[in-house]
């Protein structure tokens, strides 16, 4: 992956999911790939949309313009098709994105899962990764929350052979739904269990993987420290994506 744009194969591979694309219904869109490199340069460096280099045309155009294909679901149709062919192990996790001061102030009517940052507010990304460190499931919720939040609607759709979390996961109605869908929890338990339950911790070791996938998305600026004020998730998947693609 280039540093703030997609290679030419990157770019072969995600340019038919496009609106706009040949023989697609509505305007045909020249400058989709202008777009995609001006809205990945700015979650990479973090600049105010304003500040966009001039090549990438009117700064308004493409803010726009990414607000409406968030809302309208095609990054995370990109992230899905691309995440659609996962290994057999999975490995669960969450990281805390710090709000900065720019991304208060927005309107409050927004879905939740895109929610406004009326003040400073911590959010955290959710990952569900396969056994290569790729994205499979991408969620966001209010800092505060505990990992287990979204620890079953990431594995809904999923079924691996294993799921591996570290102690945060040690609860037992989620152990007990992960044992009942023949998922092995490779899960250590917490220190004040009673009855201690067996953790493979040789394949447990594998769980960097989980960690390196949140180092890589925090490379983007504009992820590592919440800038948006409004379709941040949108911004994730992105980058999610260009992880995928590399």
């Amino acid at each position: 992956m280039q540093r703030f744009g997609l290679r030419d194969d990157e770019w072969e591979r995600i340019k038919d999911f496009l609106p706009g694309r040949e023989g697609h219904v509505g305007g045909n869109a020249a400058d989709n790939r202008l777009f995609v490199d001006a809205v990945l340069y700015r979650y990479r460096t973090g600049d105010p949309w304003r500040d966009l280099p001039a090549r990438f045309g009117e700064w308004n155009i493409v803010y726009q313009r990414f607000n409406r294909w968030a809302k309208n679901g095609v990054f995370e149709r990109i992230f899905k098709r691309l995440a659609s062919d996962a290994d057999n192990e999975y490995m669960i996790d969450a990281s805390i994105v710090r709000a900065h001061q720019h991304s208060a102030g927005a309107r409050k009517k927004r879905r939740a899962s895109d929610r406004p940052v009326a003040r400073r507010t911590d959010d955290q990304i959710h990952a569900l990764v396969d056994a290569l460190g790729n994205p499979v499931e991408l969620m966001l919720t209010p800092g505060q929350d505990h990992d287990l939040t979204c620890a079953q609607p990431l594995i809904e759709n999923v079924d691996p052979e294993a799921l591996i979390g570290d102690k945060a996961y040690d609860a037992d109605p989620f152990v007990e739904t992960l044992t009942q869908r023949g998922i092995t929890p490779v899960i250590p338990p917490k220190a004040n269990r009673n009855i201690k339950r067996e953790c493979d911790f040789a394949l447990y070791c594998e769980r960097n993987l989980v960690e390196r996938f949140f180092n890589l998305l925090k490379h983007f600026r504009a992820i590592a420290t919440r800038y948006d004020k409004r379709n941040f998730l949108a911004g994730v998947q992105l980058a999610a994506v260009t992880i995928l693609l590399n």
